[in-house]
């Protein structure tokens, strides 16, 4: 530990629980609090506040304070809100509200962690993470140090599975006042039953229809917030403080329906100080606490209304038995009982800190990402992977972290082209893999192997599925390093979690095309939903990440496009030797619209005297013609009904980077005729070597032509008239066109090491 004071963040915003435990923490030597400043925006913290009070007494600079007060700690902070908070404190309490800030305060968070659980209806706190992540898989791992449950009542425990009982610790709750005031007075000859949110909460409106069947006939108030206005008489909705306290005293009784062992809620002991009678069901928390033999302790319905009823008519025998006996029920919640607990957790909380700390004084562990190519991508998927990895080297060394890359591709070695990884760096390695299929049992034996056991039982109950996949590297299935990049989310079974993955998803096609079935589609979005974050590159996939995707729009990552640097080249052939070709790269997806092209080039050739070659390059393009099947007859048809297009239509065999670059800058212009994808970054290879393009006006084009300049000339995709009469529109205007393309200073502002920062600042946020 460092010699600066003891300090505690207790970012719950509850404000009668906080009115104990601060005073609290301050009895037990914490002089230093931080409380947080916002609320989430949800009817159900209706009994939270913000309080100031405590930033007094903090000596920590005022200019990160102002950061950790602007800061929504019911959500992921961000990493500099984190590493504020590991400048300066040592212990942090917290409720989970969402999974993104479990992940981010495990991930990011040094001290030790304390999910402060007073009991939950209905669920437990096992049961509360498998909700929370049913589309993640857990998030309990092993990575989670130095994490502890906080429990209000030792038995709460008893319901969890190992991987949390084990981690509990005992901190009870309290009231910070406990003295009866014996104000009441009970003129009004009403139950007084507190019950919110009843005009969308089930819960509650359950509640509500049993006491109405068990009390009917009697008469009532029902007290609590209604952010929706509910059309009932006896529902007073939201009262200030000084008119709930009078409903107190005035009000005949109070009925607390509750028989959850392991939550209680906290207006009964309101009712009990201020001396008003309660009548309360068994089997609850309040048996545990001291009910068991209170008089106004009531075993099913009908008793509950027999003894109300008696309350109501004005039995002073039973009312003065109950309020007589019921003090009995606050004295656990008393400070001088609840300090010696505290006490000696905290001291068993701090002493594991330590402990922890000096285990790991001196280590500096060397963080590992994968980057993996989850197919045998080729062209502009294979170059954008490796620009990824060379993105998160450059990125971290320039903010001074020593991270290692590893680049994780498909298939045997011997298998590519010498020439396929020239360009990664050295610094950079490199590994071969195979996918893995394996069963649920076997999924759940696998990632205890990889140093997830604390997981095992959540794991059992939250990963559905009959069958995973994992990257089998022949060594350790990636799990020596601390994030997985996949660059697509074309998985077609769900990725074993043995490691924390963000995807990286190039475009959502099949919203605007039947590409995939339902079983198929369906995966591929789930495989994002079960990423800590989706990594895009254009607005466009963004907004179909939102909105056909259904990823929440705080786990979308937009990042800048990255594309290969190929050496400026400003050589314009004079006019006695212009080029006699154009080029036009695909490859076989529908999404590349083979049959507009092929009528768009009839057109250029046969009605507007085109008198350049068309040459086509791409994967498997070489045979394309020969392919049986349906698309292709149509596309052989189109050729043989003219005579110039079976001229000028040239089939280029599969070319090498280095080869593609020679025979691109040979060439008169880019021609880019798909549709509805990620773009390509053939136009930016085009405009590096002072080729122009003709490209499709799509939404993602549009954006790689704002950021890279590129200055591109567009042609409607689904007319092929329009197309062929851009095509000759570029062969007669070459100069034009070559004149309009960017400066080789403009196109180095996009170079990997000026945007590396980006995307190293995104990625950072996940180890």
């Amino acid at each position: 530990m460092t010699e600066r004071p003891l300090r505690v963040m207790w970012l719950l915003n509850h404000t009668t629980a906080r009115s104990f435990e601060i005073p609290m923490l301050k009895r037990i030597g914490v002089q230093e609090i931080f409380l947080p400043k916002k609320t989430p925006a949800d009817p159900t913290f209706r009994s939270t506040s913000i309080d100031w009070s405590e930033d007094a007494n903090l000596s920590i600079p005022p200019e990160d304070l102002a950061i950790l007060n602007a800061t929504n700690w019911y959500d992921d902070p961000g990493t500099a809100a984190w590493e504020i908070a590991n400048r300066h404190f040592d212990v942090l309490f917290f409720i989970l509200l969402k999974s993104d800030f479990f992940r981010s305060m495990t991930r990011h968070f040094r001290g030790a962690k304390i999910w402060r659980a007073f009991g939950l209806p209905k669920i437990s706190y096992h049961g509360l993470l498998t909700w929370l992540t049913v589309r993640e898989g857990p998030i309990w791992s092993a990575a989670a140090r130095n994490l502890w449950i906080g429990k209000g009542f030792d038995h709460l425990s008893d319901v969890e599975p190992d991987y949390i009982a084990k981690n509990s610790i005992l901190l009870p709750p309290g009231l910070p006042d406990t003295e009866v005031r014996d104000n009441w007075i009970g003129k009004d000859k009403r139950v007084f039953f507190v019950c919110p949110d009843l005009a969308y909460n089930e819960y509650y409106q359950e509640i509500y229809r049993d006491f109405k069947k068990t009390f009917d006939g009697l008469p009532y108030a029902v007290a609590g917030a209604q952010p929706i206005a509910i059309h009932d008489d006896h529902v007073l909705g939201y009262v200030s403080k000084d008119q709930h306290d009078r409903h107190m005293r005035e009000m005949r009784v109070m009925y607390y329906h509750s028989t959850e062992p392991n939550h209680v809620h906290y207006h009964p002991f309101e009712a009990v100080r201020a001396g008003m009678p309660l009548v309360f069901m068994a089997g609850g928390l309040l048996d545990r606490i001291g009910g068991l033999d209170l008089p106004g302790r009531c075993r099913n319905p009908e008793e509950a209304r027999k003894k109300i009823k008696l309350i109501l008519n004005g039995d002073r025998g039973l009312i003065e038995d109950i309020r007589r006996s019921q003090p009995r029920l606050l004295a656990p919640l008393k400070a001088e009982h609840s300090e010696p607990v505290w006490r000696t957790s905290f001291q068993t909380i701090l002493r594991k800190l330590e402990e922890s700390v000096a285990v790991n004084l001196g280590r500096v562990e060397k963080k590992r990402i994968a980057v993996i190519l989850p197919r045998e991508y080729r062209r502009d998927s294979l170059r954008g992977a490796k620009l990824l990895a060379r993105a998160i080297s450059v990125g971290s060394r320039a903010d001074g972290n020593d991270i290692e890359v590893v680049f994780a591709h498909l298939g045997n070695p011997e298998d590519l082209p010498e020439e396929t990884f020239e360009d990664l760096p050295d610094s950079i390695s490199r590994r071969p893999y195979f996918w893995r299929k394996v069963s649920h049992a076997e999924a759940i034996r696998a990632s205890s192997y990889a140093g997830l056991e604390q997981q095992s039982e959540a794991q059992a109950a939250t990963w559905s599925d009959r069958e995973y996949i994992y990257p089998d590297d022949g060594i350790n299935q990636f799990t020596d390093c601390d994030l997985w990049i996949v660059l697509s989310d074309h998985l077609d079974y769900p990725l074993l979690p043995l490691r924390p993955y963000l995807l990286m998803v190039d475009d959502y096609r099949q919203r605007y095309q039947t590409l995939f079935d339902d079983r198929t589609n369906q995966q591929y979005v789930r495989a994002a939903h079960a990423a800590e974050a989706v990594l895009v590159t254009t607005e466009f996939t963004a907004r179909d990440a939102r909105q056909f995707a259904g990823i929440p729009a705080t786990r979308i990552k937009k990042l800048p496009m990255l594309a290969p640097e190929l050496p400026v080249k400003k050589s314009t052939p004079s006019r006695s030797n212009l080029p006699n070709y154009f080029i036009w790269t695909t490859n076989l997806a529908p999404q590349n619209n083979h049959e507009n092209a092929f009528n768009a080039l009839r057109l250029y050739y046969d009605k507007y005297a085109g008198a350049l070659e068309c040459r086509v390059t791409g994967l498997n393009i070489k045979d394309m013609m020969k392919r049986d099947v349906p698309a292709v007859g149509t596309l052989r048809e189109l050729r043989r009904s003219s005579r110039a297009l079976r001229q000028n239509l040239k089939f280029e065999r599969e070319l090498s980077d280095r080869n593609f670059q020679m025979l691109l800058q040979g060439a008169g212009f880019l021609w880019h005729p798909g549709r509805i994808d990620n773009g390509t970054f053939s136009v930016i290879d085009a405009a590096r070597l002072d080729v122009p393009s003709l490209s499709s006006d799509y939404p993602a084009m549009r954006e790689i032509d704002g950021q890279f300049r590129l200055n591109l000339a567009w042609t409607d995709p689904h007319e092929p008239d329009d197309m062929a009469r851009e095509l000759k529109h570029m062969e007669v205007n070459l100069e034009t066109a070559r004149n309009n393309l960017p400066s080789a200073d403009a196109l180095a502002g996009q170079s990997v090491d000026r945007l590396a920062g980006a995307y190293w600042g995104v990625i950072r946020e996940y180890l």
